[in-house]
């Protein structure tokens, strides 16, 4: 009796192990990270400046810089006609992978509000699509979405509370605040020269919160 109670209990001990053993792997196999944290993006090249023009304006390539929200990461240009990017920068001009800029399900509003007290989409919010080049979902131009530019200084300002909600070419939703334009994440003043104002703008810092669980929570 004591022999059958030994195994009988091994038995029952093993089995509960593995039951258990078996929830772990399941629970933790292939498990997507759900949590959405602010990231920082700092120095994002975008078409920064390779000549001027006999008029004396700057200009470059003409290429977006192509990046991923949902993976934190720029995408080659070879990939501009996939679900691989989410927005494009170029200068002060910002696309979504929407409409006639990309395949994808993007788009965009600009909320005027503080990034922390963004805390879900606005149930009345209408995305809006790209239409390149003049209707984009982000309108470019001073004081229409995210920046002011000063012509006299030759400068150009984020404005604060200014927030890019974004529709991600998968669908899914984030809030981005641009914070400034030029490299180092630093303004020149207004009596640099303007060289250097040149030489280190279309530079991005910028932050953003992607949720990746689906919802229009923040």
């Amino acid at each position: 009796m004591k022999r059958t109670f030994h195994h009988a209990a091994l038995a029952s001990t093993l089995s509960l192990a593995m039951l258990l053993v078996s929830c772990e792997k399941e629970a933790n196999s292939g498990s997507p990270n759900l949590t959405a944290t602010v990231v920082t993006v700092n120095d994002l090249p975008a078409d920064t400046i390779v000549g001027i023009a006999s008029n004396g304006q700057p200009f470059g390539t003409g290429r977006f810089t192509f990046f991923s929200l949902e993976r934190n990461e720029t995408v080659s240009a070879t990939d501009s006609n996939s679900l691989r990017w989410d927005i494009g920068l170029r200068g002060t001009t910002l696309i979504t992978n929407s409409g006639n800029s990309g395949p994808g399900r993007g788009g965009a509003f600009v909320f005027v509000g503080l990034f922390d007290d963004l805390k879900s989409v606005p149930s009345d919010s209408v995305f809006r699509v790209d239409n390149a080049p003049s209707n984009l979902a982000i309108p470019n131009g001073s004081g229409r979405a995210w920046y002011v530019y000063n012509p006299q200084a030759n400068l150009v300002t984020a404005i604060p509370g200014r927030v890019l909600v974004i529709r991600t070419a998968s669908g899914r939703f984030a809030k981005l605040e641009i914070l400034n334009y030029y490299k180092g994440g630093v303004t020149p003043s207004i009596q640099a020269p303007d060289e250097e104002k040149i030489r280190r703008q279309r530079f991005y810092r910028f932050r953003f919160l992607y949720q990746p669980n689906g919802t229009t929570s923040f």
